[in-house]
């Protein structure tokens, strides 16, 4: 082969690789077969069971990991996880969470290592649980500090606690205020200002971005 043959070979080959090169991909939303998806650098909702985006199709998704398939190969990734070939420079921790149907914001996290699904309030000043909640987790509620909170029920004693670690995503916060409420109010844990406060919010319509503070 002369000179000029293989330089165009090597040229076919370039454009080749070029062209089936893996986009780099990074999950930063997880929830129920659906993910946030950084492709490249621009943010994407994929959902299950519809066309890929930019080669990369979701397959299925919950609330830790979501599987990808990229250019017809399947991947696992969890929050914040790249797939890339070169390094990408870290950055900050953030979660995206989903607008329910009802218009709230509800994800999936923690308190003190133990699974629960938060409601995000803004107009709740601490992280707010019911009691039969706090019991399931061995919190010594009755300890802290008592308060009488009104709910839609009326006022109900309250307990002021502090919660060792609460944690959504990738994002953990430590030694957050927490409301013990008796009863069954409220049905789900609120997310409210104790934690919100330490983050950066950012509403936009269908996602709710939280970032966390440096």
């Amino acid at each position: 082969m002369n000179l000029l043959g293989r330089m165009v070979l090597l040229a076919l080959i370039g454009l080749s690789g070029s062209a089936w090169a893996d986009p780099e991909v990074r999950v930063v939303g997880l929830f129920s077969n659906a993910a946030v998806v950084n492709i490249d650098g621009q943010r994407h909702m994929l959902r299950a069971g519809r066309p890929a985006v930019q080669g990369v199709e979701l397959v299925t998704a919950d609330s830790r990991t979501a599987t990808l398939r990229i250019n017809g190969r399947e991947r696992v990734l969890g929050l914040q996880r790249d797939y890339s070939e070169g390094f990408a420079e870290p950055e900050r921790q953030s979660v995206s969470i989903g607008r329910s149907q009802g218009g709230h914001f509800r994800t999936t996290g923690s308190i003190n290592g133990h699974s629960v699904q938060f409601m995000v309030d803004t107009g709740a000043t601490s992280v707010a649980l019911n009691s039969r909640q706090a019991a399931r987790m061995g919190l010594d509620y009755r300890s802290g500090t008592m308060v009488q909170a009104t709910t839609a029920s009326g006022n109900v004693p309250g307990y002021l606690v502090t919660l060792n670690r609460v944690r959504i995503g990738e994002i953990e916060l430590t030694q957050v205020e927490g409301l013990v409420l008796e009863g069954g109010f409220p049905t789900e844990v609120l997310l409210g200002n104790s934690f919100l406060s330490r983050l950066r919010m950012e509403d936009r319509g269908s996602v709710l971005i939280l970032e966390r503070r440096y």
